[in-house]
């Protein structure tokens, strides 16, 4: 067995064994991500939002992922609807692995959301198709993300203060935020 192969059978094992807390919070929308994991070689497929005025994630590293819409039976077709939008990517007949935590924006500048991570494997990286909402979209080796050298405080101006928040500092940009603390966790479990 690939030591690839064994990292995804951890998460799956991993994932099976916890109860993933949700929230229930009416004066939040709902949302989800889709943390797409790809076997041969064993990565993780990151987005970069495109610059959008009004959009307070705009050029971020992220997930691809939004808010729920009456037309998702879930939120789970909501992270499979998302993904497919954002990079071309069906997750129809991906295996689902499980959930994460729910989380919610710890800044109340931020848009009130509640947002749900569905952890997806898929037997290799597909070929991507970014729509005008995603700047750039990369599959990121895990062993890249294990690396400690790149996990180190990011500079962040907030409300005219600047603030230093953990982050990964990859070539395609830094994950921090929102989308650290869901890939923090995931990678533990990983590990």
């Amino acid at each position: 067995m690939s030591a690839a192969l064994s990292a995804i059978d951890r998460l799956r094992r991993a994932l099976a064994a916890r109860t993933s807390e949700t929230v229930d919070d009416p004066s939040r929308s709902p949302a989800a991500v889709a943390v797409v994991l790809a076997e041969s070689p064993v990565s993780l497929l990151l987005i970069r939002r495109a610059e959008r005025e009004g959009d307070r994630w705009s050029g971020q590293m992220a997930f691809p992922g939004g808010r729920w819409s009456p037309e998702d039976p879930g939120l789970l077709e909501t992270a499979r609807r998302e993904t497919r939008e954002e990079v071309g990517l069906e997750l129809a007949d991906a295996e689902l692995l499980g959930t994460l935590d729910d989380i919610a924006p710890r800044t109340p500048t931020l848009p009130p959301v509640i947002v749900r991570p569905f952890v997806f494997r898929v037997d290799r990286p597909p070929t991507l198709r970014p729509n005008y909402e995603v700047a750039h979209a990369a599959w990121v080796g895990i062993d890249r993300l294990t690396d400690a050298s790149i996990y180190r405080g990011y500079r962040h101006a907030v409300a005219g203060a600047t603030l230093v928040f953990p982050g990964y500092h990859l070539p395609e940009g830094v994950v921090w935020g929102m989308t650290e603390r869901i890939l923090t966790p995931l990678l533990d479990l990983i590990r």
